[in-house]
């Protein structure tokens, strides 16, 4: 039914688009016999498991309707045949009456019962018992109604199972028409669904080439907007610029500010942005034009895997290689706070190299959320590299979340701000201040300038790694050609087990 009001629908449509203009014809294909016949013989309300019955429609199968009529109306059964059974033996003071030892019987007074005893009456009435006021007799239609009324309901549930596995068995004969016309309408539900929520939610329709930009205007989280809407709030549209159509703009945008400012929303919005415009919908912003992104690597949130021996902070890193070592210039790159779990210089240190391998060596497209401020000074030596900070203000002493982002560097962190709202006791709030203000009056800045006058880039660090490698990576390339030569599939046991000697004994020689 849903499959034929779909067609009656799009039928009238000027225009469709290819991938559903496709649907439709397979819908326009799909064969009539099955549908009418399950239309014919299925209830309009079905019942969640077969075995509860009822899901055949009341005159499909007129033995299933006597039988369910004996099920659930028996005393109209028994009440019809006790006026059939008066007026046979000419009494209106027979009934029809039903005990645990007789089972249904007929009883008459004992003036009528001696009648009944007698031609032409015992043809039909069978004495059964005689008591001081009363006799009793039974029929043989009123023996077989009996029996049939005790297993009405079995044979009931038993009628409508057959029919279900004849229906059944039609269907699975149509499997391959079935799986077409589901197919068809998940496209068409999957796509009247983006188009309903991109009205709705007023989207728009993005650009992909082939080149390496990416430009978001007015980007925006779609799920936090739509929870904010039900709160009569708004979202605060950003946007995101990381490449042009040449890429002749930065790559990689590093992002400071407070927590609960919006780093790690705007990180995921743009990163959803993303899946959607290549899955084909329509996206949460005013303008989106973006290069193909061959793979979306997102590095976020606090998780262990305590069960296999690892750390929040192994967890952490063990992802972060992943990414630098799968990462292309075509793919898109979101980390949130690298470098967060572990000692403060050890971390900086490690969330440096990964900004530094991001920009010289995977050439990515990425952002990179961070409380590590020090990391702003190395837009001054990475060409591909801006700064973006999410606006925030004070009043009256406490932080007010603005939810803007711009070019620049948070000044701090505002994390005692954050810890007041958070409901720190005052006394640990003051305590935190005295100690902020006595570690900023340290200089912080001046070991991160030195940094960057000292220690090398890693453009240089790739070099000498690179130099010092050479001879070693001539000899690897040996042996990768040697292994590409060898077929294991037209090799013997015995083969098989002498070349691996050979390799193993020319690694050692080497070694």
């Amino acid at each position: 039914m849903a499959a034929r009001e779909t067609v009656d629908i799009l039928s009238g449509l000027d225009a469709l688009p290819d991938e559903m203009s496709q649907a439709l014809a397979t819908l326009k294909r799909l064969p009539g016999s099955l549908e009418n016949r399950l239309g014919t013989a299925l209830s309009e309300d079905l019942p969640l498991n077969k075995r509860d019955g009822g899901f055949v429609r009341l005159g499909f199968e007129p033995q299933l309707d006597d039988t369910r009529a004996l099920r659930d109306e028996s005393r109209r059964v028994i009440a019809s045949m006790q006026a059939r059974y008066c007026e046979l033996a000419e009494t209106k003071q027979l009934k029809v009456k039903h005990n645990n030892f007789l089972g249904y019987f007929v009883e008459v007074s004992q003036v009528h019962g001696e009648k009944l005893l007698k031609a032409p009456f015992n043809e039909t009435f069978i004495h059964r018992q005689t008591m001081a006021d009363a006799m009793r007799f039974s029929t043989t239609e009123l023996n077989e109604i009996e029996a049939k009324i005790a297993s009405a309901a079995d044979r009931a549930l038993a009628f409508e199972l057959a029919i279900f596995d004849d229906l059944a068995g039609a269907a699975l004969a149509a499997t391959d028409e079935l799986k077409a016309a589901s197919d068809a309408l998940a496209t068409m539900d999957v796509a009247a669904s983006l188009a309903e929520v991109a009205v709705m939610r007023d989207w728009v329709r993005p650009i992909i080439d082939e080149s390496v930009a990416f430009q978001i205007e007015g980007g925006r989280h779609p799920v936090v907007e739509a929870a904010l809407r039900t709160r009569g709030q708004a979202f605060v549209a950003n946007d995101c610029q990381l490449a042009d159509n040449a890429g002749a703009t930065a790559q990689i945008a590093v992002i400071t500010g407070p927590n609960m400012a919006g780093k790690s929303t705007y990180l995921r919005q743009n990163a959803l942005i993303v899946v959607l415009a290549q899955m084909g919908a329509y996206v949460p912003a005013r303008t989106a034009r973006m290069g193909i992104v061959d793979r979306l690597f997102s590095r976020v949130g606090a998780a262990d895997d305590l069960a296999r021996g690892r750390s929040t902070f192994m967890v952490e890193m063990v992802e972060t290689a992943a990414i630098l070592n799968q990462a292309t210039p075509r793919s898109l790159v979101i980390l949130d706070e690298i470098g967060r779990g572990t000692a403060t210089f050890d971390g900086l240190s490690i969330a440096w190299a990964t900004v530094e391998h991001l920009h010289e060596a995977n050439k990515s497209r990425a952002l990179f959320a961070t409380h590590f401020h020090e990391l702003t000074k190395l837009s001054g030596k990475l060409a591909r590299l801006i700064n973006l900070t999410v606006r925030v203000t004070e009043w009256n002493g406490d932080v007010v979340f603005l939810h803007e982002v711009v070019q620049g560097a948070a000044d701090r962190s505002y994390g005692i701000q954050v810890a007041k709202l958070a409901g720190l006791p005052a006394a640990v709030v003051e305590r935190a201040r005295t100690l902020l203000a006595e570690l900023e009056a340290g200089e912080r800045s001046a070991p991160v300038e030195k940094m960057m006058d000292d220690l090398p880039l890693f453009a240089s660090v790739m070099q000498a790694t690179a130099k010092a490698g050479h001879g070693a990576g001539s000899a690897k390339d040996e042996l990768r050609a040697e292994l590409d030569a060898i077929d294991p599939d037209d090799m013997s046991p015995r083969d098989a087990l002498e070349a691996l000697y050979a390799l193993k004994k020319r690694r050692t020689l080497e070694t």
